[in-house]
């Protein structure tokens, strides 16, 4: 098992090849009897749904929350929806709500991955370069995949759902006006302008600082992602950023959750110029030094080491969202900040490793410069 390390002083193809695509994918899922290519009917509009809905009628709504507003499908656009077999009913609701809007809609069930950043199957990142909208509800995140960077080079627009439940997609942060919240973090723009120097604290323990370029926080994870090359997680509502590499230096303790569950103690995680030294507390800290020591020992001996990089902060802006021991929501709860590990690259980094897992801090104070954004999780008002 490896421990963190601690340093010292191609064009998208048309036709024919859409068919030979589906074909390598029904051939790739003899012997894996879960996969299967699926082209279903619309569902019913539940346009003038009863107050008090059932699961198919709350599953039927979300849905077209996602391709009507999130994604914004325009009649006789591409959309290819990639799930697996944890998600296929999410899948087909999504294909359902798509067909409302357009008739060259695709779902694809593939194997379940292995681990986040895990490669889908040739065939089902061939066509993901080919579509107009990708929406990827998956158990691992295809989101800092090379297929998922390609497709949105070519022009694609990208929502990953990884870790999406069926309690995810019809309640909480899905259920959040994203309109609203698209306003809301346009207007924090004002607060982050010229701020260099970002400090983190908590009750339990966080102290670390690090560097940012104020140019660089995204504000555009709102839930609506409508032009090309736009890259998207769903539920969304959170602001962030690339930590300047090797400028932090401190402790971060993750107090709510890391990736699928809550914590059942603190995480410590002990941080120097920029990555991850030791990892202390907790049947998570065993996890993360399973987790990430594997993902090193894929890559050559000259970059395992930036497989502790801290790739990514973030603090929540969704009030819908829940902490409820899913990464994907809970950063997203409005008060609640992370920290990623691995992966940076889609945000101009350069750990190129292939996976990124976040913990959640449940109240955290957050400083820029001398002005303080939240204490103990309340924004503070100036």
């Amino acid at each position: 098992m490896a421990l963190p390390f601690r340093r010292n002083g191609t064009e998208g193809n048309e036709g024919s090849d859409v068919d030979s695509d589906i074909e390598e994918i029904l051939d790739l899922a003899e012997g894996q009897p879960e996969a299967v290519l699926a082209d279903l009917e619309p569902a019913k509009n539940p346009e003038g749904e009863d107050e008090v809905m059932g699961h198919d009628d709350r599953m039927a709504k979300s849905a077209l929350t996602v391709i009507d507003t999130c994604m914004d499908l325009r009649r006789g656009e591409n959309i290819l929806i990639v799930c697996d077999p944890t998600t296929t009913e999410i899948g087909q609701a999504l294909h359902d709500a798509a067909s409302l809007r357009s008739d060259r809609v695709l779902l694809i069930v593939m194997p379940k991955g292995r681990h986040h950043g895990d490669e889908p199957p040739s065939p089902v990142a061939n066509l993901m370069r080919q579509q107009q909208v990708v929406i990827a509800p998956t158990k691992y995140s295809l989101t800092h995949t090379r297929a998922v960077r390609q497709a949105i080079k070519d022009g694609a627009r990208v929502a990953t759902m990884p870790g999406m439940t069926l309690d995810m997609f019809t309640e909480g942060g899905m259920a959040a006006d994203f309109n609203i919240i698209k306003k809301n973090i346009g207007e924090m723009n004002g607060l982050l302008r010229r701020k260099r120097i970002i400090n983190v604290k908590s009750k339990t323990g966080t102290n670390v600082t690090f560097e940012v370029n104020w140019r660089e926080w995204k504000l555009d994870d709102n839930g609506v992602c409508n032009r090309p090359r736009m890259l998207t997680n769903l539920p969304a509502g959170k602001i962030f950023t690339l930590p300047r590499e090797g400028t932090m230096n401190g402790t971060i303790v993750i107090d709510g959750s890391w990736d699928s569950a809550l914590v059942d103690e603190p995480v410590i995680l002990q941080v120097e110029n920029g990555l991850v030294v030791d990892v202390k507390g907790g049947t998570a800290a065993a996890q993360i030094r399973q987790t990430f020591g594997e993902a090193a020992k894929r890559l050559k001996s000259k970059d395992q080491e930036s497989v502790w990089t801290i790739a990514e902060f973030g603090f929540g802006m969704n009030p819908n969202a829940r902490l409820l021991g899913n990464v994907l929501e809970d950063e997203k709860r409005l008060g609640t900040a992370y920290f990623s590990i691995g992966d940076n690259t889609t945000l101009g980094g350069t750990a190129a490793v292939g996976i990124q897992i976040s913990g959640v801090l449940a109240s955290p104070s957050i400083w820029l410069d001398e002005s303080p954004l939240l204490e103990n999780g309340s924004f503070v008002v100036n």
